[in-house]
């Protein structure tokens, strides 16, 4: 009967004939030879690896012996040993293709998305439009190249989408990063070798000097009397609030007693509840919408509903103003920096989040006193002029 060993050895190997199972030791990283009698009475020799992946011991199979021999079945089990401490599966399913992480990515995202948003469907259909040639390959196997076969054909053509597709094909090689699945994001050497575009660069809205502000909303009452998107523009330019939050304004929200206005988390871009103070030049376009006989709804449409997304910027373009509704954030901000409004009193009143999360900690008042006294001065400076 051959002698068992500490460790295997080549000759243990070869010789060994009784059914068991013959592990290679403490430093084996789990690997073991397994010996079985069939039942025609032939002796067949395996080679097994246990380890555990993700929490669970799991046994691999490295093959047949002799065809894989002792030395080669220890160098699978260390290559083995190397992927589970990176985080990846050695049987091959760990490894996502492109497909399979962008889901896996968008799923983690739609935690932080509003409910009910379009963005799920419009990361899809960026996905299947622009990054077909990525779909089907395992996202450690895609190069710079293949990323850059999806956006050199609409870079310069269609910069929109080119901006779109090149940061959300980023965010999904960001998480396979994160998972240990590769050790770069191929999008940047992709982009490095595309044409700079001014089409490509950040975008800014359309805004007016804080000194227009005051005509333009002038010339938006002539245009727009009474109307509710007329009175909505005025009310963005006012508190300096996002176009979505003002559209969606209802009354339920406002407490004209208090000068308060409170936006709920689900409405807000961060998904925190944020109380807008409101001003006298507010609180008269508050009294004025009430003409409107919105039951639910500050500045309704024809049908009740909020006020359609494209009609604050239809109203504005039609009285010659050249700003965006957005754009009159720009023109508070660049107001409050010129008249010595503090940063972060200033980034507060546009429910600017602090991206650093030491400044979120210590910065947990929400400066409402603070943010009443500017925009009550905005709203004076813009009746002044």
């Amino acid at each position: 009967m051959t002698k068992r060993p500490r460790t295997l050895t080549a000759a243990f190997v070869r010789t060994v004939g009784r059914p068991g199972v013959y592990g290679d030791g403490r430093g084996g990283r789990g690997l073991s030879l397994r010996v079985h009698r069939t039942l025609d009475g032939r002796i067949t020799k395996t080679w097994r690896q246990r380890v555990r992946i993700e929490g669970r011991l799991t046994s691999i199979g490295l093959g047949p012996y002799p065809e894989v021999t002792l030395a080669e079945a220890r160098r699978k089990a260390l290559d083995n040993s190397r992927m589970v401490r990176l985080g990846r599966d050695p049987r091959g399913r760990g490894v996502p293709t492109f497909a399979e992480a962008a889901e896996r990515t968008i799923r983690l995202h739609r935690e932080s998305w509003k409910a009910g948003s379009p963005l799920p469907e419009q990361w899809e259909s960026t996905f299947r439009l622009h990054a077909a040639p990525l779909l089907d390959k395992p996202v450690d196997r895609i190069t710079s190249a293949d990323v850059l076969r999806c956006l050199s054909p609409i870079w310069s053509s269609k910069p929109s989408a080119a901006r779109k597709a090149r940061h959300r094909i980023a965010a999904v090689f960001r998480w396979c990063i994160g998972r240990n699945y590769r050790p770069d994001n191929p999008v940047d050497r992709a982009v490095a070798a595309l044409p700079k575009a001014n089409g490509n660069g950040p975008r800014h809205h359309r805004a007016l000097p804080h000194r227009e502000v005051a005509g333009a909303l002038r010339a938006i009452r002539r245009i727009g009397d009474e109307s509710p998107a007329a009175l909505c523009v005025e009310l963005i330019a006012l508190t300096a609030v996002r176009p979505g939050e003002a559209r969606g304004a209802r009354w339920d929200e406002i407490d004209m007693a208090a000068a308060r206005w409170t936006i709920p988390a689900a409405r807000m871009k961060a998904g925190r509840e944020f109380v807008v103070p409101l001003s006298t030049g507010a609180l008269d376009v508050l009294e004025r919408a009430r003409a409107l006989s919105g039951k639910s709804y500050v500045f309704p449409s024809r049908t009740g509903g909020p006020l359609p997304t494209k009609a604050p910027g239809s109203l504005l373009r039609r009285s010659g103003v050249a700003s965006t509704p957005h754009g009159f954030r720009s023109s508070a901000r660049s107001w409050m920096a010129e008249t010595g409004v503090p940063a972060e009193v200033a980034e507060a009143c546009l429910a600017h989040v602090p991206r650093s999360q030491v400044v979120q900690a210590y910065q947990r008042s929400d400066l409402l006193e603070r943010r009443a006294e500017v925009l009550q001065e905005w709203s004076e400076y813009l009746t002044r002029r």
